[in-house]
């Protein structure tokens, strides 16, 4: 009896011609994340061996994985599959602390193999009826058991109590790249995480106005990078300098088209980061409507100033909508930290929230804009295995 971790994946499945390419990419994904060797089978993926918790917590979150179980595999041989059964309901039993007579039993079979002797409800019954002979009282029941065996007939056969949930989507690496514009706040960390579930490798990308913001909201950043990186597999963070320009902005625009005329320089220099890194698209944490630089003008004002499409994956939902996404993946409580980024400083009082294209374009012809992108594109810091002070403390 072995030890393994039984993988499957969802949407990779309906690739068809490209299944393999997808399937193939998921493995190294999944060999990278645990450290450990990897069979791809037809429609299912074995990781041999027993996990511990982190490894367990890994496949968890790579991307493609719909669902996972730690089993055991034995031939598909009836009298291999009842001594199986018998160990994994003793282990579950004496995990539960549940006597035998007291406990229930569902035995659930799916026989992929149609060459195997025994129907699926056939394997139930024969399975059900040979563990009550060995465990004295034990019950049946269809809803809520104590123990729900589940037998899985494939290359061999696979015997395991739990299901756990995957994260979906597809493999990192099969969606191409795109520069991530990362703050501090909420809402960015998802909209990078949601981009890579789709299958893109992230280049994050965090704008910092030292000396008006702290190193502590430098940090803060490093650790949301960390936090994502269990999902997104290694990010090479860059961090831009970007003071030089708030000065230059507040110094020579007017001052309700400060922050329009701020975002239009961010996209200029992820647009040249992209071309460095080898990125084909930009994304960014904006939410329609959610503050006033987020309207559909300022949104298409703000893309003019790239060549590249911009992907604003939260562009449709609300504040607790996007919180609850960070909340899951662990980000909420490093956002909420109280420390300032680039995009909380030097706000106008009374922005325009409905500039054209034109006007922005206008606002911004004091700026000797191409020194400023090349000066902060010089100033770029790329942090490759980020280890935060944040995450570090007690």
């Amino acid at each position: 009896m072995e030890s393994v971790t039984l993988v499957r994946y969802g949407e990779v499945g309906l690739k068809r011609g490209n299944r393999a390419y997808f399937v193939s990419r998921l493995c190294a994904n999944l060999r990278r994340a645990t450290g450990r060797a990897v069979e791809n089978h037809f429609d299912h993926i074995v990781i041999p061996g027993r996990l511990g918790v982190s490894a367990l917590d890994a496949v968890g979150k790579t991307f493609g994985v719909a669902a996972f179980s730690p089993a055991v595999r034995v031939p598909a041989v009836v009298e291999r599959i009842e001594q199986a059964a018998e160990e994994l309901v003793r282990q579950q039993l004496a995990a539960a602390e549940r006597q035998v007579g007291a406990a229930t039993l569902r035995v659930e079979t799916r026989r992929r193999d149609k060459a195997f002797p025994l129907t699926s409800s056939d394997l139930d019954r024969h399975l059900g009826s040979y563990l009550q002979g060995r465990f004295a009282g034990l019950g049946v029941r269809m809803r809520a058991p104590d123990v729900h065996l589940r037998v899985e007939i494939r290359d061999a056969a696979y015997l395991y109590t739990e299901v756990r949930p995957g994260p979906g989507g597809l493999p990192v690496g099969t969606g191409g790249g795109v520069v991530g514009l990362l703050s501090g706040g909420i809402d960015s960390p998802v909209a990078l995480w949601m981009m890579a579930k789709r299958g893109m490798e992230v280049t994050p990308l965090h704008f910092h106005a030292f000396p008006f913001t702290s190193d502590r909201s430098r940090d803060k950043v490093v650790a949301l990078v960390e936090r994502l990186r269990a999902w997104c597999g290694p990010l090479r963070l860059h961090v831009a300098p970007f003071a030089h320009v708030q000065r230059a902005i507040r110094d020579s625009v007017s001052e309700p088209f400060w922050t329009v005329v701020m975002r239009r320089t961010m996209m200029r220099i992820a647009e040249r980061l992209a071309d460095q890194v080898g990125a084909d698209a930009l994304v960014t944490g904006e939410s329609l409507g959610q503050v006033a630089s987020q309207t559909i003008e300022a949104v298409r004002a703000i893309g003019d100033a790239t060549r590249l499409p911009v992907l604003r994956p939260l562009i449709g939902l609300d504040k607790q909508e996007i919180t609850e996404i960070a909340r899951r993946i662990g980000t909420y409580e490093i956002s909420v930290l109280p420390y300032d980024d680039c995009c909380t400083l030097f706000v106008p009082r009374r922005p325009r929230t409905r500039p054209t294209v034109e006007e922005a374009q206008a606002a911004e012809t004091g700026l000797d804009v191409d020194s400023l992108v090349r000066e902060a594109l010089a100033g770029v810091e790329t942090v490759d295995a980020p280890r935060s002070p944040i995450l570090a403390r007690p």
